[in-house]
């Protein structure tokens, strides 16, 4: 069924309470402000402030459009008014801060500025790159990058062009792609002339301006402040300068506000956020009302004991979990000899835990840097596993599902429609989904995985087909994505606010956890807190693993990270896998093997590049003892992963068969 679509009465007032735990419902029951709830990890901190929400209108305290909660995602935004919807409340705003500033500048531009609001650019990189050649600066791709961020931390840190060396000094900031402090100034103040020129905002303004906005015209404050008397703040830890001066202008003085938080995840100080907002909340209103959420529902003992080990007498407000899940197996750690070993020795652990039920979905690995992927990935290709990089495009952006859309949309409207699961198929039959999914991992499975996730849930719908449409525009506009049956491979940063049953976390060693780039003693203490956010995504397996060397055969100068080095075994280092050598080769696969090397140098010259960067040795070899005939055969060639199986595939299975056959 699809609950969505119901009209679901206002519960009873204390069948909104029933649920929730003495913390939960103390918070519900904290209906008049200033409340400060520090929620640990896996707390049901959403629970509570949505039933506190749907209580404080079930007893009159609140009229619903009165609320405006606001939420750091579209996704965390989507799924408040989704359970907000199933207490039966509608009208609250739940909203990121940034569509709630938007919707209200939107509405009050004309009136102020007049004319319709310029337009969001959605990047920095054009704009910077032409602020840096009017300030005489060469810059690549990555300065860009580097020094776009460097401007977006100023503005959500209210750091001005003028302030911006002496600020940035004071905060040991290190220097953006090495240019100097006060180039940065002049790039910032060249940036903003940029934007005026091209009459265009950006993400930063939309909060700057609406701010400034509500503080110069009275009447638009007055306005704003008389619809929304009530504010609900979720990771309250990670607000910034800049979205808590614009708080400061919504509340206008008042303290009806609720903030929601864990300072043991706080880990976005370097794009500005500040903790001490919530830290401090108790000393800006000596009088509210605390609730500290502790009961732990995701997680079995074995993990929340190693996470509350890992934060154990740091402070900053730390709560300290009590797992209300049965035990579960203990947590893994595991030392091997290289990144590759590494790789290859997750990739099985995987295989066994599917074997053993646990859906690819409910996997995922997890670590520091998106460089990191690239190995795993090759090692659940070679094993026929299917992943999803996150990271990259969002799921409602990809081309292919928006093109999916267009011909759901169309096949909606026509009156004969066949039932949801089979016209869905239809109109995906037309986007390059099949019945059968492709047998090789790559950029055509990855596709069709995603065209896969509407297929599934279509099977689910009991709806009509426009129902099931106007479903999928709710989720695009939530950014609520179907789940992928596929292992998540996904930074630490991005996997905050998600779990799974089991979670795999890699590279764990000095230099990548903490990252070498972390110098000071807030750096490292950050990323101590992010490897907290790493462990209590995971409900029952967790999967510790580092590699002694970062290539197969290097030095094993790799140290475990300071962080769990308490905890870890003496290392058991995995034997390293017998690899096919040329030396065993036979004197037809020699042949062979010397037609794969003289295509490899080909390439690799074609490239100006080493040839090992095309294939290893090792891989040559093994490819001439398979002598692999199919795409599919090639794939479990070690060292063979989607990149180059998509780029080099077909010429190699080409050589295979023209060479003779082994006598």
């Amino acid at each position: 069924m699809s609950p969505r679509r119901d009209t679901i009465a206002l519960m009873r007032p204390d069948d909104i309470l029933e649920p929730l735990d003495p913390e939960q419902r103390e918070v519900a029951r904290a209906l008049g402000g200033p409340v400060c709830v520090l929620a640990g990890a896996g707390t049901g901190k959403t629970r509570a402030i949505t039933h506190r929400i749907a209580y404080g209108v079930s007893v009159n305290a609140y009229q619903a459009p009165s609320v405006l909660a606001v939420t750091f995602t579209a996704r965390a935004a989507g799924e408040m008014r989704q359970r907000l919807r199933a207490l039966g409340v509608d009208g609250v705003q739940a909203r990121t801060f940034h569509a709630a500033a938007l919707r209200q500048l939107g509405y009050f531009w004309p009136e102020v500025v007049g004319g319709q609001i310029p337009p969001i650019a959605p990047q920095k990189g054009a704009l910077v790159g032409e602020a840096a050649r009017r300030v005489g600066m060469s810059v690549d791709r990555i300065a860009v990058r580097d020094l776009a961020a460097e401007i977006e931390w100023a503005k959500v840190s209210l750091v001005a062009a003028g302030d911006y060396a002496a600020v940035a000094e004071a905060q040991g900031r290190p220097q953006p792609a090495a240019v100097a402090r006060a180039l940065v100034a002049d790039l910032m103040r060249a940036y903003e002339d940029v934007k005026t020129e091209k009459v265009l905002l950006d993400f930063e303004d939309i909060l700057l301006i609406l701010a400034d906005v509500m503080a110069r015209h009275r009447e638009v404050g007055d306005t704003i402040r008389r619809q929304y008397r009530h504010f609900v703040v979720d990771e309250y830890q990670d607000v910034s300068p800049l979205q808590q001066y614009l708080l400061d202008q919504w509340l206008g003085g008042r303290d009806e506000i609720c903030v929601v938080g864990d300072p043991s995840q706080t880990i976005y100080s370097f794009a500005g956020a500040s903790p001490r907002h919530l830290t401090g909340f108790p000393r800006l209103y000596p009088h509210a009302t605390v609730v500290r959420l502790v009961r732990d529902y995701r997680s079995t003992p074995q993990v929340v004991r190693l996470a509350n080990d890992l934060m154990h007498t740091r402070g900053g407000g730390a709560v300290e979990l009590v797992a209300q899940r049965p035990s579960g197996p203990a947590v893994a750690f595991q030392t091997y000899p290289d990144g590759a070993a590494e790789a290859t020795g997750t990739a099985e652990r995987i295989s066994a835990l599917v074997s053993a039920g646990v859906s690819l979905r409910e996997i995922a690995v997890l670590y520091r840097t998106n460089g990191q992927s690239e190995v795993v990935e090759d090692a659940l290709a070679q094993r026929g596993i299917a992943y999803l990089v996150r990271g990259g495009a969002r799921f409602f952006d990809r081309e292919e599902i928006k093109r999916a859309l267009v011909m759901l949309r169309g096949a909606a409207v026509v009156p004969s429609s066949p039932e949801v699961p089979i016209a869905v198929r239809e109109a995906l039959d037309g986007v390059g989904w099949s019945e059968e999914p492709p047998a090789v991992r790559g950029a055509v499975r990855e596709r069709w995985d995603s065209l896969q996730a509407l297929v599934d849930l279509a099977d689910d719908w009991e709806g009509t087909l426009r129902e099931f449409v106007d479903d999928l525009g709710e989720r695009a506009e939530a950014q609520h994505a179907p789940a992928v049956d596929g292992v998540t491979l996904t930074t630490l940063h991005a996997a905050k606010g998600l779990e799974w049953d089991a979670v795999f976390i890699v590279g764990l060693s000095e230099g990548l956890l903490p990252i070498s780039m972390a110098e000071t003693e807030a750096a490292i203490e950050e990323e101590r807190r992010l490897l907290y956010v790493g462990i209590t995504r995971a409900r029952e397996h967790l999967v510790l693993s580092y590699g002694r060397s970062r290539t197969e055969g290097g030095r094993a100068s790799r140290k475990r990270t300071r962080f769990l080095e308490k905890w870890w075994p003496e290392a058991r280092i995995a034997p390293p896998k017998p690899k096919v050598a040329a030396a065993d080769l036979t004197v037809a696969d020699l042949r062979l093997f010397e037609s794969l090397k003289a295509w490899r140098l080909a390439h690799a010259e074609a490239d100006a590049k080493p040839a090992f960067t095309v294939l290893v040795d090792a891989s040559l070899a093994e490819i001439a003892s398979k002598r692999p005939a199919t795409l599919g055969q090639l794939a479990t060639v070690k060292g063979v992963g989607p990149s180059k199986l998509d780029r080099y595939g077909i010429e190699i299975i080409e050589i295979v068969a023209a060479d003779p056959a082994r006598p």
